[in-house]
């Protein structure tokens, strides 16, 4: 479990973050929504320790991350497994070496135990034999199913995830909301995920934090939402004709 208490983040005078207060459950796809500029990407980096809050505290399962120094951190961060935005592979390395590159970071384990990880993280993603395959050779979702294989690598405890969808078509997109939910719930992660794809919040949306000016603005399950009479969240979630649609039969 993870939990924030009344984080705040500023860069200079501009206040990003005002007061978030939130608990991220394991076995859950915990969603943060919101428009550009309201801070979720922010958030999340404040979570994870790339940026330092202003003010307040991130905790996980009951260990207070924020008042930790670089070494007290590291047994968390072991635990942290990220897919970022643009699936940041190492172009030069294959991808059984970038799946392998946390585990030669991380672990004493031997090689042929880090290539049984990485096979076994393959084969989980649906990519069994891409292990020689480089970065150019893989399509948009074969690099996300390769960033989730190398964020899985480790058996993360919490796993964080960026805009999983940016970029890709709607049947890949949905593939990849997939993958992320059935790992999260077969092996009981804190799943926290930044997305501004209406179809994953309500394919996944099992916990979703809505955040409007920096502010947790609303919170519920995608089931809540159709119910909801909060106005900024019903212009961000059901602003097309085919969202409004989609409400009009939930």
């Amino acid at each position: 479990m993870i939990e924030i208490q009344d984080v705040y983040k500023s860069f200079g005078e501009n206040e990003v973050l005002k007061g978030i207060t939130a608990i991220f459950h394991p076995g859950k796809n915990n969603l943060i929504i919101g428009g550009s500029g309201s801070g979720k990407t922010t958030l999340l980096k404040c979570i994870v320790g790339l940026h330092e809050p202003t003010k307040g505290d991130v905790i996980f399962d009951g260990e207070n991350f924020t008042n930790m120094n670089f070494e007290q951190r590291v047994p968390i961060r072991t635990q942290i497994g990220m897919l970022f935005q643009n699936s940041a592979l190492f172009d030069s390395m294959t991808v059984e070496q970038n799946i392998m590159f946390p585990l030669n970071l991380f672990t004493d384990q031997s090689k042929s135990e880090k290539l049984d990880r990485a096979n076994f993280c393959l084969e989980r993603v649906n990519l069994a034999g891409k292990n020689k395959l480089y970065p150019s050779e893989l399509s948009g979702g074969m690099k996300k199913r390769v960033g989730i294989a190398r964020a899985i690598s480790m058996q993360p405890k919490y796993l964080f995830v960026d805009e999983p969808n940016s970029g890709l078509d709607p049947v890949t997109s949905i593939l990849i909301d997939e993958l992320i939910a059935e790992l999260t719930a077969e092996y009981s992660i804190t799943t926290v995920v930044v997305t501004h794809d209406m179809n994953s919040v309500m394919g996944i949306g099992d916990h979703i934090i809505f955040l409007h000016q920096g502010k947790k603005w609303w919170e519920g399950s995608n089931k809540e939402i159709a119910k909801t009479d909060n106005k900024e969240l019903n212009e961000f979630v059901f602003a097309s004709p085919f969202m409004r649609a989609a409400k009009a039969t939930l």
